[in-house]
């Protein structure tokens, strides 16, 4: 009897180990090669997922950051990137925001960026190193604008003038105050400080000599008041551009705006440009800043047709102006289209 207990004992332990062994084959218990490829893979994608929101911070509302950057936005919630725009006081108070963790990706200028990584100029020694670039998007003209009736026909005529210089701690003010200063005439304005869509309508009311503007051209605030109070932009001579560049400001570039910018040119005016740029958080998953840089890239149609300036955003030029590192998940998106990542703006290891 107890022969028989012992076999079917055994019976049953060896019908129990064909069924495990079956069940592991099939990936049904963990251990198998299939089951661990899939599971790895569900956790990747899992894993890359960002649940945060992305605030991204733009410009004033009559600026170019803004539409552009609200439409972006659009386009990276239509693609499953929890995202939103929000209004600014542009490149400096952005670069801060993405400091403080206020914001996640923000659009400035590529000099105000470089000052902000390293710490220069208005950052006074405290350095962003959270600042990552994605891609450049455009020129950003500056713009000295006087009302077509003025008597202003150089930045040397500026000299006891009412100018706005641009809002306090903006890129436009620190651009002012570089330009106005190799023209000789700084010191002598006298300096009101102003958003874009203030100075265009404080300059049609004759309340201000000329204003400041640093941004994509046409710029919505100027054409606005053009239609009824025609306008001029001043030319900014060679001299003055060269002695911006001795004196380390590099990020300016040679622009000649066409007469038919702005209603009251009359013929085509020579001015400079730095770069607008998209920048996000070193924080943000390496994955998410693929997708958003290919969320830009693929509907650049859709961005044309919010602002002109998006003319200028091409894969061919992303990098050109670049004056920070790019962020790695960018970076791996330029590889992929075979573009080579120069060494100054590489990722930082580690």
């Amino acid at each position: 009897m107890m022969n028989e207990v012992k076999k079917m004992k055994m019976k049953a332990i060896g019908i129990v180990a064909i069924l495990v062994f079956a069940l592991v084959a099939s990936g049904c218990i963990g251990g198998g090669g299939t089951s661990s490829s899939t599971t790895g893979s569900q956790s990747q994608t899992s894993s890359s997922k960002y649940t945060g929101e992305i605030t991204l911070y733009t410009g004033g509302t009559s600026g170019v950051y803004y539409p552009l950057g609200s439409k972006y936005a659009q386009l990276l919630e239509k693609a499953g990137i929890n995202a939103k725009a929000v209004t600014s006081g542009a490149s400096v108070s952005n670069a801060q925001a993405i400091g403080k963790g206020d914001a996640q990706a923000a659009i400035m200028q590529n000099d105000v960026a470089y000052y902000a990584y390293n710490g220069l100029y208005m950052f006074n020694g405290k350095a962003i190193k959270k600042l990552r670039g994605v891609a450049a998007l455009y020129p950003e003209t500056v713009q000295f604008v006087v009302r077509a009736d003025s008597d202003i026909k150089s930045l040397q005529d500026l000299k006891g003038k009412k100018v706005a210089i641009g809002a306090p701690g903006s890129g436009t003010a620190v651009a002012a105050e570089q330009i106005l200063k190799a023209a000789g005439v700084w010191d002598s304005i006298q300096k009101v400080n102003q958003k874009f869509s203030q100075a265009a309508q404080a300059l049609k009311l004759g309340q201000i000599d000329a204003a400041v503007i640093v941004s994509g051209a046409p710029t919505p605030a100027i054409t606005e008041i053009a239609v009824n109070t025609p306008v001029r932009v001043l030319p900014i001579s060679d001299d003055i551009l060269n002695k911006l560049k001795n004196e380390g400001y590099i990020f300016y570039v040679r622009q000649n705006l066409p007469k038919d910018t702005y209603k009251g040119m009359t013929e085509d005016t020579p001015t400079v440009a730095v770069k607008a740029i998209l920048v996000v958080s070193a924080d943000l998953p390496d994955s998410v800043v693929y997708d958003m840089t290919k969320v830009l890239f693929d509907n650049v149609d859709a961005l044309r047709a919010v602002h002109a300036k998006a003319k200028y955003i091409s894969l061919q030029t992303a990098l050109d102006g670049m004056s920070i590192p790019l962020h790695p998940g960018a970076a791996k998106y330029y590889e992929e289209k075979g573009m080579t990542i120069p060494d100054k703006i590489k990722p930082p290891s580690g």
